[in-house]
């Protein structure tokens, strides 16, 4: 009788496991949406009469993205590292075949990317140049930019060049006027032939708190004002990662 109800007990409290894991599957997804949905208050006031002038001197500024760990994070099924916690449901998925192999690639989008690319396409023509291979970099550009056209420059894997064992990307080969483009990457690596010429951020795996990106669309804003913008981000050395 006592083995019964212990098993019975024991049943019992797998089941409640199970439905406890399940409730909490639900939450943090719903959670996840209204993060990721939450509207992003950032004021673009019309700008002065001075301030329109003072734009029409300098040249429109290209503003290059990377994309993993700076505005995605993704992995694909089978990865033994997993950097996020379990449960944590994707964005969306890709299907893609690299060297014959069909992979599952499940992309969780930074908060509040989607607002965010938007409005800084107002101030900047924006570049996206990943280290990743063009079948997947192209597919999550495709995904972020949703049919808006505010994504059309891209860069992959086959315009890096790999030193030392990483990949680094020339920002020459997009244009040769070095005063009027920035970087934007977690990778110093991928920069350090220009470290003038970009923003350091924090690596992004999926924490939801995160406002990084939100926290620099004021320096972006005034950013684009400047005749070359060497002479503001060559003051950022300090906040580069040795490498």
């Amino acid at each position: 009788m006592l083995k019964q109800v212990q098993m019975g007990l024991r049943a019992f409290l797998m089941l409640a496991y199970k439905i406890w894991n399940f409730v909490c599957y639900v939450l943090r997804k719903q959670a996840r949406t209204v993060i990721q949905h939450q509207t992003v208050k950032y004021n673009i006031l019309p700008l002065s009469p001075l301030s329109r002038h003072r734009l029409s001197l300098v040249k429109r500024k290209m503003m290059v993205l990377d994309l993993d760990e700076t505005l995605i994070h993704s992995q694909h099924d089978g990865v033994i590292r997993n950097m996020v916690k379990p449960g944590t449901p994707p964005d969306f998925v890709l299907k893609v075949i690299i060297s014959d192999h069909p992979l599952n690639i499940f992309v969780r989008k930074k908060n509040h990317i989607s607002a965010i690319v938007e409005v800084v396409s107002r101030w900047y023509e924006l570049v996206v140049f990943t280290a990743s291979m063009e079948i997947y970099g192209a597919a999550v550009a495709d995904k972020l930019d949703n049919n808006k056209g505010i994504l059309r420059k891209r860069y992959y894997r086959q315009h890096c060049t790999l030193d030392y064992g990483s990949y680094t990307k020339d920002l020459s080969a997009i244009t040769d006027d070095l005063s009027s483009i920035f970087i934007l990457d977690n990778s110093p690596g991928a920069y350090r032939a220009y470290p003038d010429n970009a923003i350091p951020i924090n690596s992004w795996f999926s924490d939801p708190t995160d406002t990084a990106l939100l926290n620099l669309l004021p320096f972006l804003d005034a950013l684009r004002f400047t005749s070359d913008v060497r002479s503001v981000l060559s003051r950022n050395l300090h906040h580069h990662q040795i490498w």
